[in-house]
């Protein structure tokens, strides 16, 4: 479901309004797939720097993909802000961004962590990273067993994994980024492992894992670190046991590092406040921005020179992350599509 931050006014003006008419007006219309409230600091205090007033669309990825494809060129969309590789890809593929020109995020965002598709001239950039990491049960697993991806799928954790669906865009992405570093072939075999492995049917959300196994359901789970620290941030009780009883690794850090993906953000195709748009993007990189990602949603940095110092993201540790770049994740995970088909990891 679509909820939207302006009145209902506001709303109907922005969808009669004819751009350039909208391009007038001091604003930028934002639509974001980030569902997380300590977002909400960010577009406050991008607006008091610029005096830009922000319109928000927030849904689903897809959901917000599928707006755009039927608004077409009337599309009121300014910035599409997306929170995975694989739904980034798709975006960039159908030419729903468009190129820029910053020198600012050139010389901020790597490489490896932005998109840009040549033929469509659609682009887009990396605003904050998190990382793919495997929790356990320290009380009935050895964590000397789940060092690498490729260890959920062994004989030894028969019955004791817990994940997402496979079809959900961050397993999707980790999926592909396998295929990219073992070759289709053998990703499927391993993915096959995995689903041999299941302790139940997959169901829920990274925090569902975190807690299942915790409570015994599940062995080892997978889950991106946010929801970890958001953990091990609260001050409930019931929260604090769940971290108390689990374990987490970084995985193949002797090979080629933990699994990585982004929140991303482009200006959209047809951007009424193109402008603004560029200007918005560029303050998600400056250093205000970046620290807004650390310190709201415990998430990496994608600007080197940023630190996380948040005291739950000093707990969890250093980590070699895969250099891989992220948009051959999101190119990959058509074939990551058909791998969880084929393994039945739904």
């Amino acid at each position: 479901m679509i909820r939207t931050t302006f009145s209902r006014l506001a709303a109907a003006l922005l969808v009669a309004a004819a751009p350039a008419a909208m391009a007038q007006d001091k604003v930028l219309n934002l639509y974001s797939a980030r569902h997380y409230q300590t977002d909400e600091a960010l577009y406050a205090e991008f607006t008091r720097q610029t005096g830009i007033r922000i319109n928000r669309i927030e849904a689903g990825d897809e959901a917000l993909l599928e707006r755009l494809r039927n608004e077409g060129r009337n599309s009121p969309a300014d910035v599409l802000l997306l929170v995975d590789a694989a739904r980034l890809w798709k975006a960039q593929i159908e030419g729903l961004f468009q190129p820029v020109k910053s020198a600012t995020l050139e010389a901020r965002v790597p490489a490896t962590l932005r998109g840009k598709d040549d033929g469509q001239g659609s682009e887009w950039f990396g605003v904050s990273v998190r990382a793919r990491v495997i929790v356990y049960d320290k009380a009935g697993v050895d964590p000397a067993l789940v060092q690498t991806y490729q260890d959920l799928a062994r004989p030894e954790l028969k019955g004791k994994v817990c994940t997402r669906s496979g079809a959900h865009p961050y397993m999707l992405s980790l999926i592909g980024a396998m295929s990219e570093h073992l070759g289709a072939a053998q990703a499927e075999q391993w993915a096959g492992g995995v689903v041999a492995n299941f302790a139940r049917k997959p169901r829920g959300g990274d925090t569902d894992q975190i807690r299942a196994v915790a409570s015994g359901e599940c062995g080892v789970a997978l889950t991106n670190t946010y929801y970890l620290a958001r953990l091990m941030n609260s001050t409930k009780p019931q929260d604090q046991e769940v971290v108390a009883r689990v374990g987490m690794v970084w995985p193949n850090q002797k090979t080629w590092g933990t699994h990585v993906n982004v929140s991303g953000a482009g200006v959209a195709r047809n951007a009424p406040n193109r402008d603004h748009a560029v200007r918005f993007i560029e303050f998600l990189v400056s250093d205000a921005g970046q620290r807004h990602f650390v310190d709201g949603n415990f998430e990496w940095p994608v600007v080197k020179s940023v630190k996380a110092d948040k005291p739950e993201l000093a707990a969890l540790g250093q980590f070699k992350a895969d250099p891989l770049p992220v948009a051959s994740i999101g190119r990959a995970q058509v074939g990551a599509s058909k791998i969880i088909d084929r393994v039945g990891w739904r």
